[in-house]
This record gives structure tokens, C-alpha cells and sequence, in this order.
């Protein structure tokens, strides 16, 4: 309760509050800046809106030559023209990138770093192994099992061969 009257208080003090911040029309002297929410992707590669917004002179010369015939328009002039509405072709979209260098530089950094603190831990925190598991004590287990003759008929003691001293084959 105490929170939601502190949030109203901090609302109040701010005005029009975090929304009315991010509105169009607040971005000082009221124009839009210049590349807002233009997107283009491969999956939607028309945008809803150009994506140079803000025209110089030399550009608005252009865009007033591109009303009449498109054969009168250099190649540049047309290039120009996609640019201005575009920010990349399709082969620029669908170009390979770099970045799976970085993600597996990323993920082998990982990796040694996640083995140096196994080796740490293995060295310094985890303590001696129990004697217990030594082969020198498991071998004695095995000759007591064998010695007591545990589980004749299923178990170790049925696959050892008493008078020969050796597991049967």
C-alpha cells in the first residue's frame, strides 16, 4: 500500500508521467526525429514509413525529379532514390555476418573459464577421496564377500570358483 501512494506521488511530480515522455510530439521542438521506428527485415521488407524522413535541399531536388520519368534518372539518382526510402537491399539483408565469431569466442571463453573453476574447486574445496575408494580397499571387499560366501546362487559367490581360486569361466 505504502509503495502504490509513493508511485502516485512520483507520477505527480513528473507530470505527464514515463508514457507522455515517449510520445511523438515531446521530442523538443516538436518534430519527429529523423529515423524513429522505421524496421525492415527479410520476413517484412516493407517498412511503414521511409527511412530518411528529414530531406536536405539536394534530396528534395531529387524526390521532386522522381514525380516525372524514371528513364531521365541516372542509375545513381535511382540508387539514391532506394536509399532514401531504404536503409538496405536485399543482398545487404541477407549478407553473411561476423557475429558467429563472437558468439563462439563467447561460448569457448565460457568454457575454459567453467574448467578452471572445476580444476579450482577439485584442487581446494573438494576434500581428499575416502579410502573407501581405493582399489587396494575394494579388492579387500571383494575377497570378504567372496570369503563369507554372500548370495550362493545368484550373486558374486556363484561365479566364483572356491578350489581354484579364480572366477569361473
Amino acid at each position: 500500500m505504502f509503495f502504490r501512494a509513493a508511485w502516485s506521488l512520483v507520477l505527480r511530480k513528473t507530470g505527464p508521467g514515463i508514457r507522455g515522455m515517449h510520445s511523438p510530439g515531446t521530442h523538443g521542438e516538436g518534430k519527429m526525429p529523423p529515423y524513429t521506428s522505421y524496421h525492415a527485415q527479410r520476413t517484412y521488407p516493407m517498412p511503414d514509413e521511409p527511412f530518411c524522413t528529414e530531406l536536405n535541399a539536394e534530396q528534395r531536388a531529387l524526390k521532386e525529379k522522381e514525380k516525372g520519368s524514371w528513364t531521365q534518372l541516372s542509375h545513381a539518382e535511382k540508387v539514391a532514390l532506394y536509399r532514401l526510402q531504404f536503409h538496405e537491399t536485399f543482398a545487404e539483408m541477407n549478407r553473411r555476418s561476423n557475429e558467429w565469431k563472437t558468439v563462439m569466442g563467447c561460448v569457448f571463453f565460457f568454457f575454459g573459464l567453467t574448467a578452471l573453476l572445476i580444476w579450482w574447486q577439485r584442487v581446494y574445496v573438494f576434500p581428499e577421496k575416502p579410502i573407501t575408494l581405493t582399489d587396494e580397499w575394494k579388492a579387500q571387499q571383494l575377497q570378504r564377500i567372496l570369503d563369507m560366501k554372500g548370495n550362493p546362487v545368484q550373486g558374486l559367490a556363484s561365479r566364483w570358483d572356491y578350489e581354484k581360486k579364480e572366477w569361473k569361466k
